[in-house]
Order: C-alpha cells, then structure tokens, then sequence
C-alpha cells in the first residue's frame, strides 16, 4: 500500500469541519500512504471551497503534481458542474492519477469518460470517509484493493431478480447523472451496468429522474441498474405507504432492465470503490449478488 501517494484537493464545496481533513491526513499516513494537501483545500468562497477559478487551480495543481497517483476529493456538495467546460480532460487523463470521489464527482467523472473513456473511481472522500470519527474498515480496504490491484470483488444481499450480466460499470449521484442528460458530458454506455445511490432526494424525486433516464432511452441500453442507498429524506403522511420500494416496483413495470437493489455504495459509512468506465461482472442467485470489477490497467 506505501505505492499510493495522495494529493487532497478540494474541487466542490467547502470544509465544513476542518478538523476532518487532519483526521483523513493521519488515517492515510497510518495505511502507509505518502499525503500531499493541496494550499487551497481549506478555502471558502461563499458554498465553495474557493472560486471557481481557485477550484480549477486545484485540479490543475494535483493532475501536475509529480509522484502523486491517487487525486481524492475532500468532499461533495456542488461545484464540478460549474468547471466542466473548462477542464482539458484528455491533459487530466494523461497525468495518470487516479481521481476519486463521489456525490458532485459524479459530474466530473462521466464527463472524463464521456471525452477520453478513461477510468475513474466512485468511492471514499477524504473528510467524509477518511476523516471519519471512526473510519470504515469495510471503505478502506475495498478502496486500496481497487486502487492498488485494479481489481476488487464483493457480495451483497439483494431483492432483485437472478442475473448474470457483463458490461461497462458506470453510473453515479443519481442527480448528478439527471442533470447531465442532453449534454456533452454524458457518455453514451450500451450494455453497461449503471450504478446509482443519492442522498436527501425523496422516493417520487427518485423515481422522476430514473423516469427521465429511461424516457432518454438510457435505461434500455444497460444489462442491469445496481441501486446503492438511498438516504436522508423523510416520508410525508400524504405518501400513503408510497416508499422506495413502491418507486422501484413502478420502475420494474416501466423497465424490463434488472433493477438489483443492495449496492454497498452512496453517502454511507460502508462503501464499494467502483472503477467507472472499468468492466464488471454481476451475478445475482437466490437474493445474493456478486459483482467483480477490475478497471483495465
């Protein structure tokens, strides 16, 4: 594990508790990591963690940095959107780091395979997961199996259907992939396993913007939709017993595509390191799924 050495950079909202990212710093010294912060990682400009010209400098700064291979995102919130179409994508995948994150990276990283289908990591932040309180055994070891050996296994329960199905793994912040439909930055994956988790979104959001990828025909064109968590809303009396599950099954009457629930992945202390772009393996018997992934290097 002393291979990794990671540069901390703050693309999207700000530190709101910096005290986490010390945590993250050690967490990663202990796992025999070399830890390099990037000058602005504590900025703030109003919900950002600088301008959007300070953010962008930050990408720029860790994509150049020498001896670094493992470029982590201190956080989410929202701020990738905004420098899109100011980032040289094919620069950034040729600077062979291996960028990582989750939530608002959700943007960054379709957009990188949109331009170059170079792969990138949905997986731990650095305040977030790292600089957790008490950090996850179950996040950090499936994160350094994927960044050190490229490849990683796991199995979860689940209620979808049987399954066996190969493709590209893709897939993210539900919202974030919704708000790319109809842009440059979506990549156009067929036969691929689309993966999704989000947070603070209630059950009918959740179903209205898997309703807008499958009226796009994105849907269609996968061998499977992994569902991850879903977390941190709260149902309303007028629901009447309409719940993610009640969205899910509508789903399954829409969509003849497998809808495997269960995914260890979203804004949750235990968490898979998926390789977007890589290739993926998904096999589901009897309510246990098994899903192989290696990202091609």
């Amino acid at each position: 594990m002393s291979a990794l050495s990671v540069a901390i950079y703050a693309p999207s909202g700000f530190a709101q508790d910096p005290s986490a990212l010390d945590r993250a710093v050690t967490c990663l010294a202990g796992l025999g990591c070399n830890v390099h912060v990037d000058a602005s990682a504590l900025a703030r400009h109003t919900r950002f963690a600088g301008t959007d010209d300070e953010r962008l400098a930050a990408v720029l700064r860790v994509a150049a940095m020498p001896g670094v291979n493992v470029a982590l995102a201190l956080r989410g919130g929202y701020g990738w959107t905004r420098l899109l179409p100011r980032l040289d994508f094919r620069a950034l995948a040729a600077s062979g780091k291996r960028w990582i994150g989750h939530s608002d990276f959700t943007a960054f990283q379709l957009a990188m395979l949109a331009a170059t289908g170079r792969v990138t990591y949905a997986g731990p932040m650095a305040t977030y997961d790292f600089g957790a309180e008490a950090p996850s055994d179950f996040t950090i070891g499936h994160a350094l199996a994927m960044l050190a050996r490229g490849a990683d296994e796991a199995t979860f329960d689940t209620e979808g259907p049987d399954v066996d199905a190969e493709g590209t793994l893709w897939g993210g912040n539900l919202t974030m992939i919704a708000s790319l439909v109809g842009t440059p930055y979506l990549p156009r994956v067929d036969g691929g396993l689309l993966f999704v988790e989000d947070v603070s979104e209630h059950p009918y959001r959740v179903e209205r913007m898997l309703h807008q990828l499958h009226y796009a025909g994105i849907l269609a064109r996968q061998r499977a939709i992994l569902v991850g968590a879903f977390t941190g809303y709260e149902l309303a009396p007028q629901d009447n017993g309409y719940d993610l599950d009640a969205a899910l099954a509508h789903l399954r009457d829409v969509c003849r595509v497998p809808i495997v629930t269960g995914l260890p992945f979203g804004h949750v202390r235990d968490k898979l390191t998926l390789p977007v772009g890589g290739r993926a393996r998904l096999a589901v018997r009897g309510g246990e799924a098994t899903l192989a992934m290696e990202d091609g290097r």
